[in-house]
Parts: C-alpha cells; sequence; structure tokens
C-alpha cells in the first residue's frame, strides 16, 4: 500500500476555523468556539474584536487552552503517524545479532588499545559506533544490554577525552559516541547516572571539549540532543554547575542552540533550555548567564506564539532562576518586551508556566518594586489577568502571591480597582 491508498479523513472539529489546518495548540474564546493559537492571535493581533465564527463582539480578548482538545487531536494524530509508517516506511537495515555487538565491542577495545591509528582503523571504529546505534534504536532491551556491557560506557566516554587528537576527534566520531551514550544512559537509574557523570568530571576539559564540539558542529538533532543531555546529566551539584559553565563556549553555545535551531527541531531547543536551567542555580552561573544575553535570548523566544509547552515552561523557569539575582532582574525590567511576554504567559499555557511567570513579576514588581516593571504589566493588561488568575483554581502559593501583586497595583490605579476586596468571589466590571 503507498500513499495514494492510504485516506486520512481528518474529523472537521480538529480543524481550525480560520485556517482550516489541524490545530497544533487549540485555545477558546469566551464565545465557546475553539481556534489554533497561532490563527487567532493573528486575528486578534490585526485589531478585530469579533469572534470569526459567530462574528460576536468580544467581552475579552483572552482565551485558554482546550486541552481536552489537544489530547484528542495528539491521540489521533499518533495513530495516523503509525498508519503511515507502517505503510510508506522503506525497509530498515537490519538489526545487528547480539553476538556482533559482542564483537564489534572486542574489535573497539583492540582498536582502541593500539598505539597505531590509520584511517581503516578509524573507520572501523566508526562502523562499530554504528552497529551499536542501530542495536540500541531496536528496544528498550537492547539499550539495557549495551549498558550492563562490562567496559562498554567507560569506553564510550573515554572517547570523549581526546584531546587534540584530531583523528580520533573528527566530529561525525564524537556524534556517534554521544549518540550511543544518550541512548544507553537513559536506560540506568538515577545512582548510575551520577556515577558515570563524574567519571566525565574526571576527564572535565577534553569531554566538556568535545560535548561543546558536538553542540557547534554537530550535522544531526540526535547528536546535539545528547549532548545538551549529556552536559545536564554532569551538573550533578554545585560543583559540577560551575565547572560546566566556567567552560569555554558550553553557555554561549547552548545560547545559539535554543536561538538558531529551526522551529521544526523543537526537541533540540527543549534539551537546550534544559541543560542551562540544570547548570543555571550558582550565584556565578547567573551573572554568567545574564552577561551572555539570556533575557534578551529568552525574551525572543517567549515573545514568539507558536512555541511548544514544554519550551514555554523551560523558559519562564531560567527567566525565574535570574530574576532572583539582582544582574537578571536588571535585565528583565529594562527589557519592556520580556515583562510583557511574561504577563501575556498567565494562565495561557499551563499551571507550570503560569507559576513561574507569577513568581517572576512577584519579584520584580512586588519583593523589589521596581517601577518600569509595573508599567510594563499594566501596559499588558496586568490587572485584568491577575483578577482572573485570583478567580481561578491556582495554586496557594500563586494565589498569594497574586494578592501582594494586586495591593500594588491597587495602590499605583486611579480606577474602580481601588475598591476591590481581595477577599470577593467575582470580578470588578471595568
Amino acid at each position: 500500500m503507498g500513499r495514494d491508498d492510504l485516506y486520512i479523513a481528518v474529523p472537521s472539529f480538529f480543524r481550525c476555523p480560520i485556517s482550516l489546518d489541524v490545530m497544533k495548540s487549540p485555545v477558546s474564546l469566551c464565545t465557546g468556539v475553539t481556534y489554533d493559537r497561532s490563527s487567532i492571535q493573528r486575528w486578534l493581533d490585526n485589531g478585530h474584536n469579533t469572534c470569526p465564527s459567530t462574528m460576536q463582539v468580544l467581552q475579552t480578548k483572552e482565551f485558554v487552552p482546550n486541552r481536552t482538545l489537544q489530547r484528542l487531536i495528539q491521540i489521533w494524530t499518533d495513530s495516523v503517524r503509525q498508519r503511515v509508517e507502517s505503510t510508506e516506511s522503506p525497509p530498515s537495515k537490519s538489526v545487528p545479532s547480539q553476538q556482533q555487538v559482542l564483537y564489534a565491542i572486542r574489535d573497539l577495545q583492540n582498536q582502541t588499545q593500539s598505539q597505531n591509528q590509520n584511517q581503516n582503523q578509524n573507520q572501523n571504529r566508526l562502523d562499530s559506533l554504528s552497529k551499536f546505534l542501530c542495536f540500541a534504536k531496536e528496544s528498550k532491551e537492547n539499550r539495557q544490554i549495551l549498558g550492563n556491557m562490562d567496559g562498554l560506557v567507560p569506553m564510550l566516554i573515554g572517547f570523549l577525552d581526546i584531546g587534540d587528537d584530531a583523528v580520533s576527534g573528527s566530529v561525525e566520531f564524537l556524534e556517534k559516541v554521544v549518540e550511543v551514550l544518550d541512548l544507553v544512559l537513559n536506560d540506568k537509574s538515577q545512582e548510575q547516572r551520577e556515577k558515570l557523570a563524574k567519571l566525565i568530571l574526571k576527564r572535565q576539559s577534553n569531554c566538556l571539549s568535545s560535548l561543546v564540539l558536538v553542540l557547534r558542529q554537530g550535522s544531526s538533532s540526535e547528536s546535539r540532543i545528547g549532548s545538551a543531555k549529556l552536559l545536564e546529566m554532569t551538573a550533578v551539584d554545585a560543583e559540577a554547575k560551575v565547572l560546566i559553565a566556567e567552560k569555554e563556549a558550553v553557555i554561549p553555545e547552548l545560547l545559539k542552540l535554543i536561538t538558531l535551531t529551526p522551529e521544526k527541531d523543537g526537541g533540540v531547543i527543549e534539551n537546550g533550555l534544559s541543560c542551562l536551567v540544570a547548570i543555571s542555580m550558582p550565584k556565578r552561573n547567573k551573572m554568567k548567564l545574564v552577561e551572555f544575553g539570556v533575557v534578551r535570548t529568552l525574551s525572543k523566544l517567549i515573545s514568539e506564539t507558536n512555541r511548544s509547552v514544554g519550551v514555554i515552561e523551560k523558559v519562564l523557569k531560567l527567566l525565574e532562576t535570574v530574576s532572583s539575582s539582582k544582574e537578571g532582574r536588571a535585565e528583565i525590567c529594562e527589557d519592556e518586551r520580556c515583562v510583557a511576554g511574561i504577563m501575556n504567559k498567565v494562565l495561557k499555557v499551563s499551571s507550570v508556566a503560569t507559576e513561574h511567570a507569577v513568581t517572576i513579576l512577584w519579584s520584580v514588581c512586588y519583593l523589589f518594586r521596581d517601577q518600569k516593571a509595573q508599567e510594563a504589566v499594566s501596559k499588558a493588561n496586568g490587572l485584568t489577568k491577575i483578577l482572573l488568575l485570583m478567580q481561578s483554581n491556582c495554586s496557594a502559593a500563586v494565589r498569594q502571591m497574586s494578592a501582594d501583586l494586586l495591593k500594588i497595583f491597587r495602590v499605583n490605579s486611579k480606577s474602580c480597582l481601588l475598591s476591590y476586596d481581595t477577599n470577593t468571589t467575582h470580578i470588578m466590571p471595568f
């Protein structure tokens, strides 16, 4: 069966009424009609104040994610993808047997012990790593088999410790090493991963250089994701986090990863952000992140309307971390677009994103009373959103921070909000 024989019927309620495409991020207006987030945002940004389907005048331009519909679309999309892959995927390369993998490991160990490295031996090493990759991708059981083979993981980590060996240190070779390690370590326990992380840290200079090289020059998404995940895994404690951040080019390359990667490679961006979050806690690292322009980078990401929930949550988490430093707060408060972007994500993404966003706003507006930040929140219709948030099913911590923020804006506001009682259960009309 080919593509022409596979007819896929799209349920009508999965399509956006504006673009007629399957919705990626369905959101509902106050009229109850659901649209794709990017389509309805463009409609509202163009100055319209009506619902495109019903032409009713909108009482509010706020919209909320339709989680139920999003889950249904995801289930349907996954089933379609499986049907397409089962009918159209070309025959895959034969997966090597366990015995063949054992032979490949033995050959690789013999080549590693050899003092003379030539072009044929280096090609053989690449071939062996390719067999490991093919074997590991086949199943979780295969990955566990590789992970339990004596000496394999330490040998692979040793390959990252290449120093200035230009032949062994080819990017292609390092990419395969990183991909195999990523697959194998994913199925190890946290305790085992920490032991292996310490093994990387013992050879910190060369290993970190190899991972940075893959981040910079890696040709595949898998290798760059693997490099970011290995760096994150290595950040086991405060000392390790500082060592990683102090390594030349680590932070700049991670920032490039999350800004220059095409949107379709969302996994690369999300793992780059996860790595930055993992190393961001020490005070020295927060200052380095700010120096390298992390706030400007995150401000751009948060202002885009088509980013995934995972990406937005991690952007806000990283902003929350840097907002706990004087330098980070100053950068956030100076960037009106950043404050507006944070305010715009309240109630629109997820409960996790809302908590991160409110914590940042509470820090800069209430705790440190920054006037510029307060003005930016007001311009972004922050009062209304804070009131809506207090009526929602938010956590006790978010509710308390929202009440604190409301006190600030009640003092500054000349509207009827002056008489608003935070204990009431309704929203004052405007």
